[in-house]
């Protein structure tokens, strides 16, 4: 089966090893993303509902270079520095996925790669859209 790795560009892919997102036969993984802009700075800094958005619009950006779109999201997976913020993250979450409503989790965790990080998103997705 064919794979399509792409690319976001940001240090740390080549550093950790990994793709920002990969595609697999009908099947896209997007790895844990943060709120991060082209250069790799944080947006939102002290502010989980900016970064929730900003990681989704990430993951939108990787989703359409592999020729899918956030309808194709099935699962969600949230890492959160805060679970005391979940509520500002949800409603971004919501926002996005709303009438979508992937599979999702939202687990925190001790911290993430950067203390400005206070959310990451992992995403996965299927394009076809067999029917009988």
């Amino acid at each position: 089966m064919e794979r399509t790795n792409y690319s976001s560009g940001t240090r740390w892919e080549p550093i950790f090893g990994y793709s920002r997102a990969i595609k697999v036969g009908d099947f896209i993984y997007v790895s844990g993303t943060t709120a991060t802009d082209k250069n790799g700075d944080i947006i939102g800094p002290g502010d989980a509902y900016a970064q929730t958005l900003q990681a989704l619009k990430n993951i939108e950006t990787a989703l359409k270079a592999l020729g899918a779109q956030l309808e194709h999201v099935v699962r969600t997976r949230i890492y959160v520095t805060d679970i005391d913020q979940w509520e500002k993250i949800a409603k971004a979450h919501s926002e996005i996925f709303g009438n979508i409503r992937p599979a999702s989790a939202m687990v925190e965790i001790q911290r993430l790669i950067s203390p400005e990080m206070l959310v990451e998103i992992e995403a996965d997705a299927v394009i076809s859209q067999h029917r009988d």
